[in-house]
């Protein structure tokens, strides 16, 4: 949110429950030790360090370099995410549960606990400051349905509605699986119904990727995984969803993508050729694929101008690909702009090296600001402005 030139923060990961005193003590333990006893990723590792002083180190990728990430203060505390927040002038943060969330848990493990974290979460915002001069809260988050196979709709549901009654809780973060099908799977159908009806917003995030032999025998540490494992596992996730039909029946559904959405701005035309060209499914969809991308939100995760300023312009001409639109003019991508939003993956992603700010967040938000055709009034809505409005706050 633009408060005397700071920013809003949409996409920011943390370990349940924040080292704060009572119930979420408890919660982030039990969370905590699941991931100690599993000898299968996600887990929890212990190491000794050069200085001879033992670790925990999270481990949620295959062949993770480093042995995966350093369980500090920063993925627990809530003085170091406001600390991180002010230094680098953002005044207000989502957070959410980091990937893999809760789906290596069995049916009743992630019913119990997704219920229990989002209690938790609720409280770890609701209690925390507010933005000065403001009635808004520094942290809100997204919560979490247990979306595992063969849970009941019952307990998605349950998770939807607990979601939808919290103050401070504005959407949910889920993976590409589903119960198992992935999100086009018409068994979610009432869950896609449930949390359109709420008005809550879904934040699609992956995790998987794609295969591992994909990237070869070299060791090029997680930047494969990372860089183009990631955004092609939402690009397809997002795919199936519009292929399926999802956006057709529920069309007030939000869903916001990570990472600028991967690939799919850049593939929709061909996308729709293809479309058009198969005979299984050329008749199957109300509208053009391209017009579904206008429904979508992006966070602004790309790091570059340019990229940006493509993506936002691939938002922006959706309308012409409405089935009966005779609009057939561009859109501005001050327009396409006005479905993007700002984001860090805290604390993921820290600087190699010792330095006041990090990499990661200056780089996004220089990008923000450097976006030929956005307007001041478009940069300040990337950085704030639209997620206050998409999240009423």
């Amino acid at each position: 949110m633009i408060v005397k030139e700071t920013a809003q923060d949409l996409n920011t990961n943390e370990l349940p429950a924040r080292g704060l005193k009572g119930p979420y003590e408890f919660t982030y333990a039990l969370y905590a030790s699941l991931l100690r006893k599993r000898t299968d990723l996600p887990k929890i590792i212990t190491r000794t360090r050069d200085d001879g002083q033992k670790e925990e180190r999270l481990v949620i990728l295959k062949d993770e370099p480093s042995g995966g990430r350093p369980v500090g203060p920063s993925y627990v505390e809530r003085d170091e995410k406001l600390k991180f927040m002010k230094n680098h002038g953002i005044d207000i943060s989502i957070v959410s549960t980091a990937n893999p969330w809760l789906d290596f848990l069995s049916t009743k493990e992630a019913h119990e606990l997704a219920l229990q974290l989002n209690d938790d979460l609720e409280e770890y915002c609701s209690s925390g400051p507010t933005v000065p001069g403001t009635s808004m809260r520094q942290l809100y988050g997204f919560g979490l349905i247990p979306i595992v196979p063969n849970i009941s709709t019952k307990s998605l549901l349950e998770a939807v509605r607990q979601i939808s009654a919290s103050s401070c809780l504005k959407g949910l973060i889920m993976g590409t699986r589903g119960v198992g099908k992935g999100l086009d799977d018409e068994a979610l159908d009432p869950v896609w119904s449930a949390i359109s009806e709420a008005g809550l917003t879904v934040f699609l995030h992956p995790h998987y990727g794609i295969p591992q032999e994909t990237w070869g025998g070299k060791n090029n540490g997680h930047v494969l995984p990372l860089a183009l494992g990631f955004p092609m596992e939402t690009t397809i996730a997002t795919t199936r969803l519009i292929l399926s039909g999802v956006l057709d029946r529920f069309p007030s559904l939000r869903l916001l993508l990570a990472h600028s959405g991967g690939a799919l701005p850049q593939l929709s035309s061909r996308l729709a050729s293809c479309i058009d060209h198969d005979p299984i499914v050329a008749s199957r969809l109300k509208h053009d694929a391209r017009f579904y991308l206008g429904k979508l939100y992006l966070d602004a995760v790309c790091y570059g101008p340019e990229e940006l300023g493509f993506v936002s312009d691939v938002l922006a001409r959706s309308n012409r690909y409405e089935t009966g639109s005779k609009n057939i003019v561009p859109g501005s991508r001050s327009v396409g702009s006005g479905r993007m939003l700002f984001g860090t993956d805290h604390p993921f992603f820290p600087p190699l090296s010792s330095s006041e700010k990090w990499k990661s967040v200056v780089e996004n938000l220089d990008a923000i600001e450097n976006v030929q055709g956005w307007t001041k009034a478009d940069k300040d809505g990337v950085k704030g402005g639209n997620a206050i409005s998409l999240f009423n706050l």
